[in-house]
């Protein structure tokens, strides 16, 4: 009962917040749920690069116009030898890739 109480007061309390704070409180609450993301992507059938630990991958927005741009960005560690674990030579990197001409998937690692 106690958590339908919570609930529903965080819903309330959401309906009145900007666009920009939902998307920050959501990231926060993603962040502390723990995700792992994981980022494929292929030159036709081979995987030619690997993203891991990711925890949202976003949509680029126009300065000007607000508009969603064609591609997507994320932080994530480079996993240069495609084993899906950080080793100590791989770093945490910005990376963007296009929503058009990337083949890509994207799913959570357990």
């Amino acid at each position: 009962m106690l958590k339908m109480i919570i609930l529903a007061g965080m819903i309330f309390l959401m309906g009145g917040c900007t666009q920009e704070t939902q998307n920050s409180v959501s990231r926060s609450l993603q962040n502390w749920t723990g995700t792992n993301g994981v980022l494929d992507i292929y030159a036709g059938e081979k995987l030619i690069h690997k993203f891991i630990k990711i925890d949202k991958l976003s949509t680029a927005q126009g300065t000007n116009d607000n508009q969603a741009r064609s591609y997507r960005y994320g932080y994530g560690y480079d996993d240069k030898n495609f084993n899906g674990a950080v080793d100590k030579d791989e770093k945490k990197v910005y990376f963007e890739f296009s929503d058009y001409s990337t083949s890509y998937i994207f799913y959570e690692s357990n």
